[in-house]
């Protein structure tokens, strides 16, 4: 099994699960999984049972364009997305994303569909009823918004006129429609517009609905001066249409509102922004729908990622990042505390709570797991996961898993070491520094998969630096505001530590990062010439540049401001005043459909790079691997296969001094 990670097509070609939901009555547990398609040009999802009492998972959807977003009624049918054709559509249809049902017993069929495509269904537990969201072209009507839409693509019309922020969001284009928040009570029933006034204000919108159908929470973006554009969080009454708002405040955003089965409390992220002068810091809370008093729930070190709700409204259970692992908590809403510690042996997510509050299911994910579904008991403290069946089994890692603490100035910074198995060759070392900045380096990832290199001989460093979560707000305040010298003395701290262990090279090292990690590997690169090469993927190079130019500028400018506000800043760690200093080979990756940091960054870096070589052209160590088709991740099969291929080859030829091939590029 070790092949699946040295044979490059047979790893991408693995099966991976990306959801998980549980039925109203608690008896039928379904995942989503992830396979390349016939001509391996994109991963296409399935519905897949779990069998609770045993036995071998069930797919339960197949097509070609495949199955997304499954949600439980509570007549035990199954709802999800899907662009699959519906055979009762005319010959003409846009294959839109529509929403399906899957009966107990029979063949699916669509329960809605809509000029633009609908999002995924979220139910009431109680009465069936969904909200889910759609889309509509600026300015037009649903009842000749499909129209415009034929007429705008016979023409090959896509002008956007802007009249504010934010005009991108990740790897998609704003503007051009505006964004509908769906109500359809019953299977035989028509969508009804909650909100028919709303235009930009639900923008990547996040809600939820009370288990009787009667309340919906959701985000609420209202435009400010200076391009601002602040999330509250508002409370709709479905029956009435009536909206008012339950939490906002100036310099706070309010995101992923969980509202309670009995719609007395919303559970909601509170993040406190940040300037340059006051590090960003966030929590979770409660609110009461009724007085709209706010408490902060007491999570100490442990950093909040999702979070759901008991059946019977008494518990909030919460996951997320926790001291180089995650951790899944209880917490009573009433008090705002932590009663139970479920687990803190790795990262939980797709949390499915039972109705009779005796098991808790969920998504495992760990550096040496893929997510896999798992059981546990809400009533046992720090318990070990019940593993289930699972379509996506654990394939056979080709090496061995180590922790990393080491002590820099006082603070305890964590990293993992995944390395070839013991009596292996002295192997050569890459450190990877993870994105974000606020994430942990503390699961699986399949686009950065550190096995991937260990079957090929190399050890893997991965660092949690300070500006890293699970480690509470002193992990970010020593480091902030992004203050790259800090974050490389703390990641090359722990890269020394695991050198002094037996079985790597210390002689023999690489660089690698994407996103702030790719920030990161352009600073280091002007700063020092440790490493024999460095691959730098979609990251930051000239920050001012960027700061205004990232879909997330209202973010970016609000903390680093202009230039000309903290120059002595922007001076020292905006990695372009340092392309002088460039002397290590560079591997420059990035896709064009990346908002979050622009193609531009990676351009200018390209420039810098080659218009300072004097060489021959031939002889110039730089290379620049350009994904038009892809956004901030490399997300098709064949071209992750390229990304592996050229990053491993890159190293081998300047760590290693082997020749290197290029890919093919297939």
């Amino acid at each position: 099994m070790t092949d699946a990670f040295h044979e490059l097509a047979a790893y991408t070609a693995l099966p991976r699960l990306t959801g998980l939901t549980l039925s109203v009555d608690g008896q039928r547990l379904v995942a989503v999984a992830q396979e390349p398609d016939a001509k391996r040009a994109r991963y296409v999802s399935a519905l897949w049972e779990i069998p609770l009492g045993g036995g071998d998972p069930v797919r339960l959807t197949r097509s070609e364009k495949g199955e997304t977003g499954p949600a439980f009624r509570p007549d035990g049918s199954l709802l999800f997305n899907s662009t699959r054709p519906d055979p009762d559509a005319a010959d003409d249809a846009e294959d839109e994303a529509g929403l399906w049902c899957l009966p107990v017993r029979g063949e699916p069929g669509v329960v809605a569909s809509r000029a633009g495509g609908l999002g995924p269904a979220v139910v009431a537990s109680g009465t069936g009823a969904v909200v889910l969201t759609g889309r509509r072209l600026a300015n037009s009507t649903d009842a000749d918004d499909a129209q415009r839409r034929s007429r705008r693509k016979e023409r090959k019309a896509d002008a956007i006129l802007h009249s504010g922020m934010p005009i991108r969001h990740w790897d998609h284009e704003l503007g051009a429609e505006v964004p509908r928040l769906l109500h359809l009570a019953d299977p035989d029933g028509e969508l009804r517009d909650l909100v028919p006034d709303a235009r930009a204000e639900l923008v990547e919108a996040e809600f939820s609905i009370s288990a009787d159908g009667r309340t919906v929470a959701t985000t609420w973006r209202t435009p400010r001066p200076f391009g601002r554009t602040p999330r509250a969080v508002h409370l709709i009454d479905v029956e009435s249409g009536e909206r008012r708002v339950l939490a906002a405040a100036d310099g706070v955003q309010f995101t992923s509102p969980a509202i309670a089965p009995d719609a007395a409390r919303v559970a909601v992220s509170r993040q406190f922004e940040g300037t340059f002068d006051t590090p960003l810091s966030a929590g979770l809370a409660v609110i009461d729908t009724a007085t709209g008093d706010l408490r902060l729930i007491e999570l100490g070190d442990l950093n909040p990622v999702e979070w759901v709700w008991s059946a019977d409204s008494r518990t909030v259970f919460v996951a997320g990042d926790l001291q180089g692992r995650g951790a899944v908590v209880a917490v009573d809403p009433h008090t705002a505390t932590v009663t139970r510690r479920l687990a803190a042996d790795a990262v939980y997510s797709n949390l499915c709570p039972a109705p009779d509050g005796a098991a808790l299911y969920a998504l495992r994910s760990a550096h040496d797991w893929p997510a896999t579904p798992v059981r546990l008991d809400p009533r046992a403290d720090d318990q070990v996961p019940v593993f289930l069946p699972t379509p996506a089994p654990k394939p056979e890692l080709p090496g061995v898993l180590e922790e990393i603490t080491v002590d820099v100035d006082g603070a305890a910074v964590h990293g993992w070491l995944a390395r070839p198995p013991d009596g292996a060759p002295p192997a050569p070392v890459m450190l990877w520094i993870h994105g974000g900045p606020f994430l942990s380096s503390n699961a699986w990832n399949w686009r950065w998969n550190p096995w991937v290199a260990v079957a090929h001989g190399w050890a893997v460093v991965m660092p949690d630096p300070a500006l890293s979560t699970g480690y509470g707000q002193s992990c970010i305040d020593r480091a902030w505001p992004y203050r790259a010298d800090v974050v490389w003395r703390e990641a090359a701290a722990v890269l020394d530590a695991a050198l002094e262990r037996p079985g790597l090279d210390p002689a023999r090292l690489a660089l690698c990062g994407g996103s702030f990690g790719g920030f990161m590997t352009n600073w280091i690169a002007g700063h020092t010439d440790r490493f024999a090469a460095i691959v730098t993927h979609a990251g930051l190079w000239a920050l001012d540049q960027q700061h205004a130019t990232t879909d997330n500028a209202e973010f970016k400018t609000g903390i680093f401001g202009r230039l000309a506000d903290h120059p002595d800043w922007y001076a020292a760690y905006s990695p372009h005043n340092f392309a002088d200093e460039i002397t290590t080979p560079m591997l420059v990756v990035h896709g064009n459909r990346d908002y979050r940091v622009p193609v531009g960054e990676a351009l200018r870096l390209w420039w810098d790079l080659v218009s300072r070589w004097s060489g021959a052209p031939d002889d110039m160590p730089h290379r620049f691997l350009q994904f038009p088709g892809e956004n901030h991740w490399i997300l098709g099969p064949a071209n992750a296969q390229i990304w592996y291929e050229t990053v491993l080859g890159f190293c081998a030829q300047h760590v290693l001094d082997r020749p290197w091939t290029p890919p093919e590029l297939l």
